[in-house]
């Protein structure tokens, strides 16, 4: 029987439609948006992680010195440049005296002006004690006659006045002669500070070291206290580094660290945790601490090379464990994608310590042996289907 023209292209047209519609289902369940999305999975382990702090630094001298005169005046000579190594009491640099030989000079002959005045007093106190001696003696021997009625009374006062004036000189060269001899005291004392200025205007090293800066050159007239000469102690070198407070649980004095700096490339040195600061910067939310090495390293960090510091934490028991890329933040929410019968189900997770390798304590939402999406070709859902693969590359197709 032959169909109708009509029936005849409406049944061409469902058999050419069918199969178009259904390459489309099939393109949109296996390549569009409703097609699984492509992840790698991990299992929850229980295992026990060394958790550690990262943090970045700078090279820093742990004793600097800086040198420079207590009075001010012009800078005469420097002997040293940077990068000198001196050792402890060499002359690094001296001021121009400008007048203080000759003062110290005119008090050198003000102090012998001044022990010449005192020989001076003495010599006049030996004579007046002498001349009392005699005047005593008179006065007695007047007031013996007297009592003989051998001379008159007027004589005896006239002896026992001398002997009040013999008194009298007497104290004055007593007077005389301390005088002189404090004078003799302010001289010297006076002389004693200028030797001690003069001195001061000779600059030494305090200690071994290096000369890390040289402030002033001849010629320069500097301060009281201006540095002319900075210099450090390259035995005692740290890092001054800094760790992100949220990380920083656990930093404390006498931890072990490893410094890598940038000039040794991948080298690594040891280290310790020598003081953790009490102010930490509120800017950048971040602690401080000085890491000093067990060895300095050669050849030496030049001073403000960045470094990187590793310090590593106590070691904690097992517990359930995932990788750090497995977590996610939904809705506000910290959790990971948990896999239940071949589906995805966002499980919200309490996390604990971590260490550097990206592995993470679990202490809330998940056992030991569940299985969670590690990584995934897109952004999952709650709809979202899964194809679970262990081939890294099918993840970016």
């Amino acid at each position: 029987m032959k169909l109708p023209s009509l029936q005849r292209r409406s049944l061409m047209l469902i058999a050419i439609v069918i199969p178009i519609v259904a390459l489309f289902g099939y393109v949109v369940l296996r390549s569009g948006p409703l097609a699984p999305v492509t992840v790698m999975t991990a299992s929850v382990e229980a295992r026990s992680i060394s958790p550690a702090l990262f943090g970045i630094g700078t090279v820093e001298a742990r004793f600097s010195y800086k040198i420079g005169p207590t009075i001010a005046g012009r800078v005469g000579k420097v002997y040293v440049d940077v990068g000198d190594r001196v050792r402890a009491g060499q002359v690094l640099a001296e001021l121009n005296p400008v007048d203080l030989d000759d003062r110290i000079a005119a008090l050198d002959a003000a102090t012998r002006h001044a022990e010449e005045s005192i020989k001076a007093a003495k010599a006049e106190l030996e004579d007046a004690l002498v001349r009392k001696d005699y005047a005593d003696a008179q006065a007695k021997r007047y007031d013996q006659l007297w009592k003989n009625h051998t001379v008159s009374e007027m004589a005896v006062e006239t002896k026992r006045q001398d002997s009040e004036v013999a008194l009298a000189a007497v104290s004055a060269a007593q007077s005389n002669l301390a005088a002189a001899q404090q004078n003799l005291q302010r001289n010297r004392a006076d002389r004693d500070g200028l030797i001690k200025q003069r001195e001061d205007l000779v600059l030494h090293a305090p200690v071994d070291g290096v000369i890390a800066a040289r402030n002033a050159e001849p010629g320069t007239t500097v301060v009281a206290g201006e540095a002319i000469i900075e210099m450090i102690d390259p035995k005692e070198l740290w890092i001054n580094a800094r760790f992100d407070q949220i990380a920083s649980n656990g930093l404390r004095t006498g931890l072990s660290a490893r410094i890598s700096l940038r000039s040794h490339g991948d080298i690594s040195a040891p280290g310790q945790v020598s003081r953790v600061e009490v102010l930490a910067d509120s800017l950048t939310e971040e602690n401080l601490a000085k890491v000093g090495f067990d060895a300095l390293p050669e050849p030496l960090p030049p001073i403000g090379e960045l470094a990187e510091v590793t310090i590593a934490l106590p070691g904690l028991s097992a517990t359930p464990t995932i990788p750090n890329a497995a977590i996610q933040s939904v809705a506000g929410k910290t959790g990971v994608w948990k896999v239940e019968e071949g589906k995805a189900r966002f499980t919200a997770v309490e996390l604990g310590a971590s260490d550097l390798d990206g592995i993470v304590q679990v202490t809330k939402g998940l056992q030991t042996g569940d299985e969670i999406v590690v990584h995934s070709a897109s952004r999952l859902t709650g709809t979202s289907r899964i194809q679970i693969t262990d081939n890294p590359a099918e993840l970016i197709k």
